[in-house]
C-alpha cells in the first residue's frame, strides 16, 4: 500500500536551483522577494533561492496582523537570520480593516476576509518587486495547486513557483534534507488567516493521504484503484477528485471566447 507515495530525490534540489537561477537572470531582475510565514514551504523556498542566487539578492517579508511576535514570526525571523537574508516586518491589520469597513464585509465571512488579506500580501510583495527590480517568488506546492488551496490573485499571484511540482510530503522531505529546522518541517500547516485555521482541517484530509490520492490521479488510476492501493476510503478519494475538478479555473488564465485566428490560452502558444 505504501508504494503509491510521492518521493523526494536529491537531484530535485539541483533542478529547482537551476530553474531559479535561469529565470531570475532571464528576467533581468536584481533580486527576489518572497513572503515568509514561518512555515515549511516558505522556509524551503527561501533556502532554495539563497542557494541559487545568494543571500544578498533575497529579501523575505513577514506580513502579519499586529506586532511581529509569536512562534510563527520567530520561526520566520530565525530562518531568515540563519540564511543571512533581510526579513522586513509589515503589519497589515490597518489595511485589512480598511477593506473590511469600506466593503462592509462581515467578520463571520472568514473566507472572503481571508482572501482580502492574501491579496494585500500580494500587493505588498509586488510593490517591493516593482520598486526594487525584483521578482516575486511563490511558495505554493503541488498539493495546494492541485486542489485549489490558494487565493486567486493572492498567494497565487506570483512570478514563479519553484516548488509547484513538489507535493507537500516531498516539500517536507526536501526541507529536512536541506537542514530546515525540525520544528518548522513538522509544524501543523496553516495559512494563518484566522485563529485555529489549519490546511488539513479545511481540506478535510491529511496531507499524507491527500498526496497519495493526487499521485494516483496524476498517473491516471481510477478511484477504485487508488483506494485499493492506498487503503484510503473511496469517499475520500472522490472528495479529492472533486476538489481538483472544482478548482480547475484557478490553474488557468481567464478564459477567452474564440473569435480570432489564434487565441491566447487556446491555440496561441508561447
Amino acid at each position: 500500500m505504501a508504494a503509491l507515495e510521492p518521493r523526494f530525490r536529491e537531484d530535485h534540489v539541483a533542478i529547482i536551483g537551476s530553474f531559479i537561477r535561469h529565470h531570475v537572470a532571464e528576467s533581468g531582475a536584481r533580486g527576489i522577494v518572497l513572503g515568509m510565514s514561518g512555515g515549511v514551504d516558505s522556509s524551503l523556498v527561501a533556502t532554495l533561492c539563497v542557494g541559487a542566487v545568494g543571500p544578498e539578492r533575497v529579501t523575505g517579508v513577514w506580513a502579519g496582523e499586529g506586532p511581529a511576535k509569536g512562534p510563527d514570526f520567530r520561526d520566520a525571523a530565525d530562518m531568515a537570520e540563519s540564511l543571512g537574508i533581510e526579513l522586513r516586518r509589515l503589519d497589515i491589520a490597518s489595511l485589512a480593516g480598511a477593506f473590511q469597513r469600506s466593503l462592509k464585509m462581515k467578520r463571520a465571512d472568514r473566507i472572503a476576509v481571508g482572501n482580502v488579506k492574501a491579496r494585500i500580501r500580494m500587493i505588498i510583495l509586488y510593490s517591493i518587486a516593482n520598486t526594487e527590480q525584483r521578482v516575486v517568488m511563490g511558495t505554493g506546492n503541488k498539493s495546494e495547486i492541485a486542489v485549489g488551496y490558494f487565493t486567486k490573485f493572492g498567494d497565487g499571484g506570483v512570478d514563479f513557483l519553484p516548488i509547484g511540482d513538489l507535493y507537500k510530503t516531498q516539500v517536507r522531505e526536501m526541507a529536512a534534507f536541506l537542514g530546515v529546522p525540525k520544528q518548522i518541517v513538522e509544524k501543523i500547516p496553516t495559512a494563518g488567516l484566522w485563529k485555529g485555521q489549519t490546511d488539513e482541517g479545511e481540506l478535510g484530509i491529511r496531507y499524507a493521504d491527500l498526496d497519495r490520492v493526487l499521485l494516483g490521479i496524476e498517473i491516471h488510476l481510477t478511484p477504485e484503484e487508488i483506494a485499493a492501493q492506498t487503503g484510503i476510503s473511496i469517499k475520500k478519494v472522490r472528495h479529492v477528485e472533486d476538489l481538483v475538478a472544482r478548482s480547475a479555473h484557478k490553474r488557468k488564465p481567464p478564459l477567452i471566447p474564440k473569435v480570432g485566428i489564434r487565441t491566447f490560452g487556446l491555440d496561441w502558444r508561447e
